[in-house]
């Protein structure tokens, strides 16, 4: 580099608050190392008893903080703290970093995601079946050294295209909750088109049966390959093997694989059958999944109506339809999960209107990548000084 750097203590404080047993809340949204992924959130915090939350959650994070994860840093887990909660806590798998007086916050949250310090991270982890890097060594790591004004500046530009995206993500949100919402009233309230002149049967719409998935669905079970076999280089497939790299709807690709195993194709629904068992996302590639995924793809061609209904039957993280509590299912156990199956002249009334909501989610999807791609090639030009700012 032919510019000054500084190591990131000049300009961070690390974890400067974790609760203890004086806290002040019993409960507290806990944000676990499952749950964000590269700048945004998976899931959101889950709220916990404080007695029942782990012994991990330790980590109080406030506005403006960035929480960097420590374990397996080439996985590249990270968020920007906007507005949480107050008592708001991450787990001890993150480094949270708030910035110092002389530092702006988005400046530091754009200098550790430059995949230069997550090569530094990468490099620098101890352990094999658990690589970590400790809070000395993320204090160490090098940052450019500019003035506040100079990283005001650098943030200000950057940060309008995470603004842009942040408002389609919102708006991804919003199309999606429609489409649930429209779900529910049709087919758990029941009040499809034309309900009033059908009769219902033990609860079920007369012609409406339950059915299990595999008579409705094509489903595949992951397997892993030999490690031996994966890289971070592009070659091969995308390879997936649990809910790690899990967007808001779609996967992101950060690791392939050349040995083809379980393949899913273009648009299957995932479904993750390790805890949490039944986290639900979709491929838009065609990739390599691993022990920890299913693959389900409609019959019937009614991958739309499928996808809400599997929403709805997986209703709760590690829970199935009945509420009962998974660590793990069997082939056998997906398989046999009953589903409610309308009327096919109902479903494809309903893929009307949901089919038109999917694709604007995947065009709003597909300009966030593209955004996200824009970043990343400006933001090392801006911490080279290549870009006059």
């Amino acid at each position: 580099m032919s510019f000054k750097t500084t190591p990131l203590s000049d300009f961070v404080e690390v974890n400067p608050e974790c609760i203890t047993k004086a806290h002040s809340h019993d409960e507290i949204p806990h944000i676990d190392i499952s749950s964000v992924s590269s700048g945004h959130f998976v899931e959101t915090p889950k709220l916990l008893s404080l007695n029942e939350a782990p012994s991990r959650a330790k980590r109080i994070v406030r506005h403006g903080d960035t929480i960097l994860a420590t374990v397996r840093p080439n996985l590249r887990s990270f968020l920007f703290v906007r507005e949480p909660e107050a008592n708001t806590i991450a787990s001890t798998g993150f480094a949270v970093l708030r910035a110092k007086e002389n530092a702006d916050p988005r400046f530091i949250y754009y200098a550790v995601i430059d995949r230069r310090f997550t090569g530094y991270l990468t490099n620098n982890t101890k352990g094999t079946s658990y690589p970590a890097v400790d809070t000395d060594t993320v204090l160490r790591g090098e940052i450019p050294d500019f003035n506040l004004q100079r990283q005001q500046a650098i943030a200000s530009i950057l940060s309008t295209y995470d603004d842009l995206i942040e408002n389609n993500s919102r708006r991804i949100q919003l199309l999606e909750g429609s489409a649930r919402l429209l779900y529910r009233e049709w087919f758990v309230r029941l009040r499809f088109p034309g309900h009033e002149h059908v009769k219902i049967i033990d609860g079920v719409p007369e012609g409406w049966e339950k059915k299990r998935l595999i008579d409705i669905a094509e489903l595949i079970m992951g397997q892993s390959p030999k490690s031996q076999f994966y890289n971070d280089k592009g070659e091969g497939l995308p390879f997936h093997q649990g809910v790690t790299n899990f967007g808001e709807r779609f996967v992101e690709h950060k690791t392939y694989c050349t040995a083809k195993n379980r393949i899913a194709e273009k648009s299957d629904i995932l479904c993750s059958v390790r805890a949490p068992v039944g986290r639900l996302n979709i491929t838009l590639d065609r990739i390599i999944i691993g022990r920890g995924l299913s693959s389900i793809r409609s019959k019937s061609d009614h991958q739309s109506f499928l996808y809400y209904n599997l929403k709805e039957h997986f209703f709760k993280e590690d829970m199935i339809g009945g509420g009962a509590i998974f660590a793990a299912v069997t082939k056998k156990d997906m398989e046999n999960q009953e589903l409610l199956c309308p009327l096919t002249g109902v479903i494809e009334k309903f893929e009307y209107i949901s089919n038109p909501i999917d694709e604007q989610i995947k065009i709003l999807h597909n300009q966030n990548i593209r955004l996200k791609q824009a970043r990343d090639l400006l933001l090392p030009r801006l911490m080279n000084e290549e870009i006059e700012v």
